[in-house]
């Protein structure tokens, strides 16, 4: 890829990402919401942008970040992702203790609740698997087929969590993050066959 191609793509990965977050920004309904609310608020919409990073790595799509070195940023961008999940979480705890107790014990009546709380689960099994798959000696095939079913539980329910909530992220570019982190988790499952009988990466 020729340096002038490389710049483009990080600048329209940087644009887009950049774009919700601005819009969540100038959202009216940080009037008069806690710190700790808009933190925990912009930890979800950061975790969002997380997810459309995850798969161009993993797929060795980002100029510069192919190979070992992609899958070592993949797994600190993996790290980054589970501590944005956990600051949502954590704030939205201390601005509303029962809401979250609510929404983890799946009694939650607001819809979204749900699959965030999906999602987080996912997003920590996941962490867990990456952090021990060594030590519990799992075989590369399972260890890969594995996360690549976590990583569709959390781009699924993350994805419907932020479409059915109404927050502070911007309806249309919240719209176009969603549908871009869908197309990259998509494209990195089919060009690298993970659920063949051998991946491109196995052989």
């Amino acid at each position: 890829m020729s340096r002038t191609r490389g710049y483009l793509v990080w600048s329209v990965l940087a644009i887009v990402i950049a774009l919700p977050i601005l819009a969540a920004a100038t959202s009216p309904l940080l009037a008069w919401r806690q710190p700790v609310y808009i933190l925990a608020g912009f930890a979800g919409v950061a975790g969002m942008a997380l997810l459309l990073v995850q798969p161009l790595l993993a797929g060795g799509y980002l100029p510069g970040l192919s190979g070992a070195r992609g899958r070592r940023v993949h797994r600190i961008t993996g790290a980054l992702l589970v501590a944005a999940v956990l600051l949502h979480v954590g704030g939205l705890w201390i601005t509303s203790p029962p809401d979250v107790v609510d929404a983890l014990l799946f009694r939650s009546p607001t819809p979204f609740s749900v699959w965030g709380v999906l999602a987080m689960w996912a997003v920590l099994a996941a962490a867990f698997l990456a952090a021990f798959r060594r030590r519990m000696r799992l075989k590369v095939r399972m260890w890969r087929r594995t996360h690549t079913a976590l990583a569709m539980v959390i781009v699924t329910g993350s994805v419907i969590h932020a479409l059915l909530i109404e927050g502070t992220m911007e309806t249309m570019t919240k719209f176009a993050l969603c549908a871009l982190v869908i197309i990259a988790t998509v494209k990195v499952m089919v060009d690298l066959n993970i659920w063949t009988k051998r991946s491109r990466r196995e052989v």
